[in-house]
């Protein structure tokens, strides 16, 4: 009975998810089961080799990679992953968007996988890198889905909550040491490091939003994911990288747009700065310095105000009763009051 709660609880959440979430989930579910009689991922899953030479140019494993699972907790990684996106997501962008980011991640890394392994084959001659190596499963998207978290929560986190923004880095500081450890294969850290990139770049410079293009905030470049120390340096390196992109037309310029109409002085905004994002920046910051607040006020007792004044009251009463004077008459009234 109680192990059988938590598959209810997953059940009802799946249940409750939207449609792309469910085809998304469901159609990895149909492929970890097709692949107990029938090996999905030698025709599913990316090979540089059969991937980029000629006769064989499998471009539908661009679309089906990110699908294909070999053991039961990846499917359940999977599920966890595509859960997060929709709930996190999909409310904020929509489903042919999240659908579209998926692709754009899928195929990105597909094909810049297959070339780094076609680059590894060059320097070593080793032919495992063409046809022994599959690239397949959910660290793509979810390199990708850990830097869309960063940027959807933005900067308006306090100090104590500042890591959740450093979740794409510490995961894949994590997928490193296993790979180094040889507990995980490489096309797994090479996979998501890719789909970091991947998803870094089309946020930054190609999704589409109300007032433009893009995220072009501070808080989301491309040297904001490296320590402080190095920011300069990486900073400088992406500024010559973006210019070199733009002069060959495979990056668009980041245009700025000047408000003339504004009633108090002319404003100016980057592409991407949403006032949406903005809105929602704000009430997560709002909620967090009330949650703050909250709890410096519950560990804090603050005087009541209301006992302060009749405490002060009694005393006063009783300081008058006692410089009463005490006089021979008063004490006659008091026995003739005691006597009736």
């Amino acid at each position: 009975m109680l192990r059988s709660i938590p598959a209810n609880r997953l059940v009802a959440v799946v249940s409750g998810s939207s449609v792309l979430v469910k085809c998304l989930w469901g159609s990895v579910l149909l492929l970890y089961l097709l692949s107990f009689w029938v090996d999905t991922w030698r025709v599913l899953a990316v090979t540089p080799g059969l991937l980029l030479l000629p006769p064989n140019l499998w471009l539908w494993t661009l679309f089906t990679h990110g699908l294909v699972e070999l053991h039961i907790w990846d499917v359940l990684a999977n599920l966890l992953l595509t859960l997060g996106a929709g709930r996190r997501l999909e409310p904020l962008w929509g489903a042919p968007e999240l659908l579209l980011f998926y692709g754009v991640v899928s195929i990105s890394v597909g094909v810049l996988s297959s070339l780094c392994f076609l680059v590894a084959y060059a320097a070593s001659s080793n032919l495992n890198f063409l046809f022994n190596t599959r690239i397949h499963g959910f660290p793509a998207f979810a390199g990708a889905v850990l830097v869309a978290h960063k940027q959807t929560v933005g900067d308006g986190l306090v100090d104590s909550q500042r890591w959740v923004r450093l979740l794409p880095q510490l995961a894949l500081l994590g997928v490193a040491v296993l790979t180094l450890a040889g507990l995980i294969p490489s096309p797994m850290l090479v996979g998501y490091s890719l789909g970091m990139v991947s998803g870094w770049v089309y946020l930054r410079f190609y999704q589409r939003h109300s007032r433009g293009r893009g995220d072009m905030s501070d808080h989301f470049s491309f040297a904001s994911f490296f320590p402080g120390p190095l920011q300069p340096a990486v900073a400088l390196l992406g500024n010559l990288t973006h210019a070199f992109l733009v002069k060959l037309r495979l990056c668009p310029r980041a245009v700025k747009r000047y408000d003339v109409g504004a009633p108090s002085s002319i404003t100016i905004s980057l592409p991407g700065t949403d006032p949406q994002d903005a809105e929602r920046r704000r009430q997560l910051a709002l909620k967090a310095l009330n949650e703050r607040l909250k709890r410096v006020e519950d560990q804090t007792s603050w005087p009541n105000m209301d006992e302060e004044e009749d405490e002060d009251s009694i005393q006063e009463t009783s300081f008058n009763s006692s410089d009463q004077p005490h006089t021979p008459a008063a004490h006659e009234k008091s026995e003739a009051a005691l006597t009736v």
